[in-house]
């Protein structure tokens, strides 16, 4: 198949719309089910990207779940802990394949963001994993293959119409690409830069020390950056990001954004957020509007007298702010990735709040000398790539 008819382009009322390979040549994927948009392969193809750089750079397997072609969470294949697969929902599914822990993962960083993604796997779609997709708000999936049980499962979702994408895995695009805008068509070559922990070795900071799991942390961050529209920042713990920053003007408003997302996912493992009592069948969706309600600042102005026992069994405790802060404070080793460098130290003294540590950067501001002096303020460890992962 050389090209593939779409409904419509971004919008409804953007008519024609296909997509064909721009080198004449056949397309490298296989639509197996569904009928995906515009907006859907822009998701996967550049999901697919992440996933696959991922897993050549960790050994891993990866993946991510992408909103607006940018990802809303991204991860490798590490175990889950109870408490992790309590906050994703997953707790009840018994054990996890690799690639199952990966989208939990990915899917469960930002709840909020994800809902209704479109979902990138670097390894074949197990039943573990379809298990997991089949009950999110979700629009399709793309992956190098599908186990026939995976597939069925994905198949009978949103009454057989979700997507599901086969991709060519040893497919190479062409080295250069174009982009049309306002009828000008733009020409560069391919950002085929190999992130990987030799990026990490020019440590500017007085701490040198970079752990071996806050190196993937941070390989996870940059690669997540590379195909998250910019400005942009990525904090990650544990195999995965826990908020990213897409998107914005300012690189503080980057790191706040970025940084307020790593916080709810870390405020959502707390005791008073664990120990919140739904009403017996609940969905998945409105519990993360609940409880993305309760850890904020006035969440009783939201769910005033009446309005909690529509989802509650137990009126909540006030969240206190002091209370946040204390369980917030306990958040450490995290990483941090810039897909641009930091012209201020503001962003470093944002980041510690959030509990980072190491941070990946390219360095270049007339002000590193203060941003280096502000990390070692913190006892933090820094690297200069010297390499800069804008995206658009």
């Amino acid at each position: 198949m050389k090209e593939l008819e779409l409904k419509y382009g971004c919008n409804p009322n953007q008519k024609p719309s296909k997509i064909f390979a721009n080198d004449g040549g056949e397309l490298p994927i296989e639509v197996l089910n569904g009928k995906p948009g515009y907006i859907n392969f822009m998701d996967a193809f550049n999901g697919w990207q992440l996933v696959k750089e991922l897993r050549s750079a960790t050994g891993l397997p990866a993946a991510t779940s992408f909103k607006h072609v940018s990802p809303a969470g991204a991860a490798v294949g590490l175990p889950l802990d109870e408490t992790l697969a309590k906050i994703y929902w997953v707790d009840d599914l018994g054990e996890l394949s690799p690639l199952a822990c990966a989208y939990a993962r990915a899917r469960g960083a930002d709840r909020m963001s994800s809902f209704g993604d479109f979902i990138a796997l670097s390894d074949t779609c197990d039943v573990s994993t379809a298990k997991i997709i089949k009950r999110e708000v979700s629009d399709g999936v793309i992956a190098p293959g599908y186990e026939p049980e995976a597939l069925e499962i994905l198949r009978a979702k949103k009454g057989g119409n979700y997507n599901v994408i086969k991709i060519d895995s040893d497919y190479v695009p062409q080295p250069i690409e174009h982009k049309d805008v306002f009828g000008i068509t733009f020409e560069q070559g391919r950002n085929e830069f190999r992130i990987d922990k030799k990026l990490l070795t020019n440590i500017v900071t007085a701490n040198k020390d970079i752990p071996e799991l806050a190196q993937i942390d941070l390989i996870i961050s940059l690669i997540t950056l590379k195909y998250t529209q910019s400005n942009s920042v990525c904090y990650a713990k544990g195999g995965q990001a826990i908020g990213i920053g897409a998107g914005q003007q300012s690189r503080i408003h980057c790191t706040r954004l970025a940084g307020s997302k790593a916080d709810n996912w870390m405020l959502r493992q707390s005791p008073k957020v664990l120990g919140l009592q739904f009403v017996d069948g609940i969905g998945r969706a409105d519990r993360d509007n609940a409880i993305d309600i309760y850890i904020g600042e006035e969440y009783m102005d939201v769910l005033g007298e009446g309005a909690w026992q529509k989802i509650f069994k137990v009126k909540p405790e006030v969240f206190t702010r002091e209370e946040k802060r204390a369980w917030l404070d306990t958040m450490e080793d995290v990483a941090l990735g810039s897909d641009a460098f930091f012209p201020f130290g503001d962003n470093i003294e944002r980041a510690k709040k959030s509990g980072v540590k190491y941070i990946a950067e390219p360095g270049g501001s007339v002000r590193d000398d203060q941003v280096i002096e502000t990390a070692n303020k913190y006892g933090m460890a820094m690297a200069f790539t010297g390499m800069r992962l804008f995206h658009h």
